[in-house]
């Protein structure tokens, strides 16, 4: 069966499409490559043995997005990973981030009953619950208001997906994959998180920095309500997270949903803070980092880990993967790039 992946060039989404190829899936990439590189077809070729079909279109252009099923036909359901993800950018750019993300969703939307596509994996995010009152947050923590204009997008994004499938004639199925936070890269060494520019997310800026492209890791803010003071989050590696989806897309297919829309958390069940993840990172390559502590980041909550059991008794999904060798894979991942070069 076909899946059409919207932003299947990314990190998350071709990670993705390797589990979907490999569970028996046809991937269909639709990627602009705003926040990706071509070059990752490369990597996905290497590891499937065959080139996988992506085109090069933006997935909030109606008719472009129309063509492209016109050309595929029979997709039996979207992954939909397309869109911008950087909390601190977000602040910046907010309404780069409202036009892109609630966009590109009412766009696929809108096209998808055109072509009796009637299932959907949604790619939200933990921010949605905002500043959480206690931890873990679990699929029926109430959601506060989100920190940052990202964590918005994916309020609204959830908000729409819900009135669309109580419309009467609506046939749309969804499951929302609320991520944590993804770190690691696949075994092969041949995608991995490929950020442009100054990395966003704190991984890639670890290993950037132990390769000498960065002088120092800078830790926004060490006065956080935590163990040591510094932001605690759920680190998932992006393989398993991967592997969720896989499983979201069978539920979907098999007709098990209970509900027009469900929501999983998809994460470990566990915080780290950034401290232990630089000190896991140290152990885990041998290398020792140069870092500092500096200012907060605005958008950044204090802490947000998952409670992950819904996903794990309703879905039959667990992690499977250490913080520790998720780290080194994103080391090795690193130190592949620089012998590329």
């Amino acid at each position: 069966m076909k899946i059409l992946v919207t932003g299947g060039a990314g990190y998350i989404g071709s990670h993705a499409v390797v589990e979907l190829a490999q569970a028996g899936y046809e991937p269909v990439l639709i990627d602009n490559y705003s926040n990706s590189q071509e070059s990752v077809l490369e990597g996905l070729r290497a590891i499937l043995g065959y080139e996988v079909r992506c085109y090069d279109i933006n997935c909030a252009n109606a008719d472009a997005l129309r063509w492209v099923l016109k050309q595929e036909s029979d997709i039996a359901g979207v992954i939909h990973f397309a869109a911008f993800k950087a909390v601190g950018e977000s602040v910046q750019k907010p309404l780069a981030y409202f036009q892109n993300n609630v966009g590109s969703l009412l766009t696929l939307l809108k096209v998808m009953p055109e072509f009796g596509v009637e299932n959907l994996v949604f790619s939200s995010s933990c921010t949605v619950y905002g500043v959480p009152d206690a931890l873990p947050v679990t699929e029926a923590t109430p959601t506060k208001p989100a920190s940052s204009p990202y964590g918005r997008t994916k309020q609204m994004c959830e908000e729409i997906v819900h009135d669309v499938s109580a419309a009467p004639d609506n046939k749309l199925r969804t499951i929302l994959l609320r991520y944590f936070n993804p770190i690691g890269a696949h075994e092969s060494a041949r995608i991995g998180e490929l950020p442009l520019g100054v990395p966003n997310n704190l991984v890639p800026f670890i290993t950037q920095t132990a390769a000498g492209i960065r002088e120092k890791l800078t830790i926004n803010g060490s006065d956080y309500d935590t163990s040591d003071g510094t932001n605690v989050r759920d680190y998932i590696h992006v393989v398993d997270l991967a592997k969720a989806h896989v499983v979201a897309v069978q539920r979907l297919l098999d007709r098990k949903a209970t509900d027009t829309v469900e929501t999983f958390n998809v994460g470990t069940g566990h915080g780290n803070s950034v401290l232990e993840v630089v000190q896991a990172f140290e152990q885990a390559s041998g290398q020792k980092l140069n870092y500092s502590i500096g200012p907060r980041r605005p958008g950044d909550v204090p802490a947000i880990y998952a409670d992950a059991t819904k996903a794990a008794e309703v879905l039959g999904f667990k992690t499977e993967t250490s913080l520790l060798d998720s780290l080194a894979s994103s080391w090795k991942w690193q130190q592949t790039l620089a012998d590329k070069k």
